[in-house]
């Protein structure tokens, strides 16, 4: 729904950008002056902008998945494009307010083909980076302590993974690569933390050979996972879903996939193991899917548990994490954030979570996000990495 209500923003700002880059390239040559050329540019760049409304539309297929790469990749360089322009747009204002604006017609023609060439090469830049970095996986190591004893071990090596968002954007490939980064790990348990479809499981590629590579994840302990907010059969525009009012759940197959690659699915429940670490995964915030119309709260998944033992709680979405240390949970793991996934929204997510990425200590709990393995909406990463965690949690 939420992707309807931007449509119209979305036009404006196409409309804004068109604008400059037929100013731009009339300034560049006299040929670009006339109407066929403007016909032709506008065209193709109206093409490109309405790729993904294109590929919202089309039947499964290879060409639906086409659009919807095309689509995905012109929302990210969009938003560096109005940046870029807004940034050359303020100068000028301040320019023309301070009596600084050089009224030479000439001289203001060659200024704009000048800044015009500077932003292409800025843009098509970060847009190349953004898209080459999404697809590099990063290892992320981190090491907490529990002040809690466990009698046959001292410490346990957990290797996490979210927002896998395999569909449209994430194929076999990447997946096999964060399966190989996993498996360097020597990992005491796996753990998934939602997100691991991207709604629409049409969209995967090759199911059956997708679940040959996850169940070849190296773990002494298994590979245990919760949905996300993604992981329910919904339909999703420039990765934005509709809300309804009725309730969503998971696609059956999605299900059946995780239980034939050997990956346990927790469900408001937990696992113990080496009989005393006591593992608990809890619905998606938002929506918390598989007959679940309210998960339990932290007072309440906490007296389900013995507080003298260690607790670890996988939670998609890193909220209540106050309330979550106030209730005896030692480690809080979480995805969900992406870090941001592109500059600037990496900027603004500590107004939203207490700990919008990485390692933050909230009372005597430990807290660890993870940026996350792929992407949703732009298939690039600009200022954030794509990365497994691995985390080492010492006892007493």
């Amino acid at each position: 729904m939420i992707a309807l209500l931007l449509s119209p923003i979305y036009i404006v700002f196409n409309i804004y950008i068109i604008r400059w880059l037929l100013a731009w390239m009339s300034c560049c040559h006299k040929a670009f002056k006339t109407k066929l050329s403007k016909i032709i540019t506008i065209s193709f760049y109206s093409f490109l902008a309405s790729a993904i409304f294109i590929g919202f539309l089309l039947p499964q297929g290879n060409i639906k998945r086409v659009f919807n790469g095309i689509g995905n990749f012109f929302i990210g360089a969009m938003i560096y494009i109005i940046l870029c322009i807004l940034v050359c747009d303020l100068i000028r204002i301040i320019l023309i307010k301070t009596n600084k604006y050089h009224q030479d017609s000439l001289y203001k023609t060659r200024i704009l083909v000048i800044i015009g060439a500077i932003n292409i090469i800025v843009i098509s830049t970060i847009c190349i980076y953004g898209a080459i970095n999404a697809r590099i996986i990063h290892t992320t190591k981190y090491e907490v302590t529990i002040n809690k004893k466990v009698s046959n071990i001292k410490n346990l090596n957990i290797v996490m993974v979210a927002d896998l968002h395999i569909g449209n954007n994430i194929g076999i490939k990447h997946i096999k690569r964060m399966v190989e980064a996993i498996n360097k790990e020597n990992a005491d348990v796996v753990i998934m933390a939602g997100d691991i479809f991207d709604n629409d499981y049409d969209t995967i590629e090759k199911p059956k050979e997708l679940i040959k590579i996850l169940k070849t994840i190296k773990s002494k302990n298994g590979v245990y996972a919760v949905y996300g907010n993604h992981d329910i059969k919904e339909k999703i525009l420039a990765g934005f879903t509709f809300n309804y009012n009725n309730q969503k759940y998971s696609d059956p197959r999605m299900d059946k996939l995780l239980k034939n690659a050997d990956i346990k699915l927790l469900q408001d429940e937990s696992v113990i193991l080496y009989n005393e670490i006591q593992i608990y995964g809890r619905p998606d915030y938002k929506k918390p899917n598989r007959n679940i119309i309210k998960r339990k709260t932290p007072k309440e998944l906490s007296n389900t548990l013995d507080k003298t033992k260690p607790i670890i709680v996988i939670d998609h979405e890193p909220f209540e994490l106050e309330q979550l240390s106030q209730n005896g949970i030692d480690l809080d793991l979480s995805g969900h954030t992406h870090a941001g996934q592109i500059f600037p929204e990496n900027l603004f997510l500590g107004l939203i979570y207490q700990n919008p990425y990485g390692y933050k200590k909230i009372n005597n709990m430990h807290s660890i996000v993870t940026s996350g393995v792929g992407v949703y909406g732009p298939n690039m990463r600009v200022g954030t990495i794509a990365e497994i965690t691995s985390i080492k949690v010492n006892f007493l």
